[in-house]
């Protein structure tokens, strides 16, 4: 397969004026590997409660920036927060164990769900006055209520940890697990350094592959290492590509 037909897709998370400092970084290191602002932020309107974008104009100021370099901007929730009560044993083992406290939209009902993600929409396009790319989930966790909000919310893609879809009509875009790390514990760091060594090899093959960064990889050497080699084996023969790409692929 040509390169031009296998992708890279790159994104970085939990984008708020909380990690400003990170994302920059983040950022920087990104287009170094891309070629430019070839890859996704995805971006939390109100991280943890104490972050809010709304009020904040210099921020709003960088949202235009990034979208008009070409940077493709998706809702990431509106807390990133979970404060749901989990009914069942694998919800409620999801909400403990995939991560920490952040799983917002695995416990929502339908109609929270879908007045979150609207109100994160009209939030980032009153900002930048253009269409967001989609949604992405907390943690990439889904709950029935958010899945069906999804299918009325109008967003063009949408993304979990296994695969990227369109919720208007449920037709999968790619498919494959997402090379990302953890930086919360010894333990975590080590299991995500582990994967991503046998991720960029084993996902070689695929047409598509997904690379997600987040702020807390900035402050770990290890991890950062791990990203420069992913991105290096993984641009091997591919393109760095965009999500919207893959609505035309």
């Amino acid at each position: 397969m040509p390169a031009s037909d296998r992708r890279l897709l790159a994104s970085i998370h939990d984008v708020s004026p909380r990690f400003s400092d990170q994302v920059d970084r983040l950022a920087e290191r990104l287009a170094r590997h891309l070629g430019g602002p070839r890859f996704a932020m995805l971006v939390v309107p109100d991280h943890w409660g104490d972050a809010p974008i709304a009020g904040d104009r210099a921020f709003h100021a960088r949202l235009r920036d990034w979208h008009a370099a070409g940077i493709e901007l998706f809702v990431h929730g509106w807390f990133h927060r979970d404060d749901s009560r989990h009914a069942g044993a694998a919800a409620g083992f999801k909400a403990r164990h995939m991560t920490a406290g952040e799983g917002e939209f695995l416990g929502l009902g339908e109609d929270e769900a879908l007045d979150r993600m609207r109100r994160g929409r009209a939030l980032i396009e009153d900002i930048v006055g253009a269409e967001v790319a989609g949604f992405v989930a907390p943690a990439w966790l889904y709950g029935p209520g958010a899945l069906a909000a999804l299918a009325t919310a109008g967003f063009a893609i949408a993304e979990d940890h296994l695969r990227v879809w369109a919720p208007a009509d449920g037709r999968v875009l790619a498919r494959g697990p997402v090379v990302t790390w953890a930086s919360r514990s010894r333990g975590r760091i080590a299991s995500s350094i582990a994967f991503a060594a046998l991720a960029r090899h084993a996902l070689a093959p695929l047409r598509t592959v997904r690379v997600a960064v987040h702020p807390g990889d900035t402050g770990v050497p290890r991890l950062l290492d791990s990203i420069d080699a992913a991105f290096a084996r993984l641009l091997r023969g591919r393109t760095p590509g965009r999500y919207r790409d893959l609505l035309t692929a």
